[in-house]
């Protein structure tokens, strides 16, 4: 008898990967539709989704943003939160509605969740304690590929916290060019990252790792993955207002904005309703 051997989604798609980056009050499935209505990246990520709220009493105000359609697969889940049994109990439910992949927020550095000690937080707590978010994810997510998005440190690049998480046996290490405190106004640190791929290399470890932070163009990712030798780019605020970004198309006439803002209204309303604000 043959055994077949599933690929996951990372191994399926050629290198370099280039996504779309989960934003906040952004990227819901009614942008992610119109992004891939023009042209989709190779892989979207939702939102971010608390765990402590996926498991309390007001899951259904949060549960949406775990909305997607067929257009938008491969999709990746990303959770965030601090209780390791949360992450777990969260990893079942999302493994359990079709997801490619789930993605742990290590990166977010809005105050509020920082001191909820959540997002890029986590670059300040116990070895063990991260370790433990981590295995509680692999558990949960029944096979599905495990990912980490973080930042470089908390003020300097820290080579041991991403020492440490390329230790953890992750399918993809997304590491965005600033540290937790670092300022927008600072360009994203691409030398940095691709010293965190020579590490990655010396350490003889399969995890892929994608670059994130300031990338303006199709054109940009590609000079990019190969400039710093990452696996694949995850582009954010620049589709907010260029939603034919992976199209690589130029001087789009005001007719056909107007055609997509109105599909995107349209969109938005037969999804949400009045349930949603725009």
């Amino acid at each position: 008898m043959v055994e077949l051997i599933t690929m996951s989604v990372y191994e399926r798609i050629k290198k370099p990967i280039i996504s779309l980056a989960p934003m906040e009050d952004i990227t819901d499935t009614v942008f992610r539709q119109i992004v891939a209505s023009v042209k989709r990246p190779d892989i979207f990520y939702t939102e971010f989704v608390n765990v402590e709220g996926l498991n309390s009493e007001g899951r259904d105000n949060i549960v949406h943003r775990l909305r997607y359609s067929d257009s938008e697969k491969p999709i990746i889940a990303q959770l965030w939160g601090i209780n390791p049994d949360n992450f777990y109990k969260a990893s079942k439910f999302v493994q359990k509605l079709g997801f490619d992949g789930i993605d742990i927020n290590m990166g977010c550095s809005v105050k509020k969740i920082i001191q909820r000690r959540a997002g890029s937080g986590l670059i300040n707590e116990e070895r063990d304690f991260v370790k433990d978010i981590i295995c509680s994810v692999k558990e949960g997510s029944n096979g599905l590929p495990v990912s980490v998005k973080t930042r470089l440190g908390w003020g300097d690049y820290d080579t041991e916290w991403i020492r440490f998480l390329l230790n953890q046996n992750l399918d993809v290490l997304t590491i965005h060019g600033r540290t937790a405190i670092g300022k927008n106004s600072i360009s994203a640190n691409w030398d940095m990252i691709k010293r965190c791929v020579v590490l990655r290399d010396r350490m003889s470890v399969k995890t892929l790792i994608f670059g994130n932070g300031d990338v303006a163009s199709l054109r940009q990712t590609k000079e990019y993955s190969k400039r710093y030798c990452v696996d694949g780019v995850m582009v954010g605020r620049a589709l907010i207002s260029n939603p034919w970004f992976f199209s690589e198309q130029d001087n789009i006439s005001q007719k056909e904005r107007y055609r997509l803002f109105k599909k995107h209204l349209e969109l938005f309303k037969n999804t949400w309703g009045s349930s949603k604000n725009f």
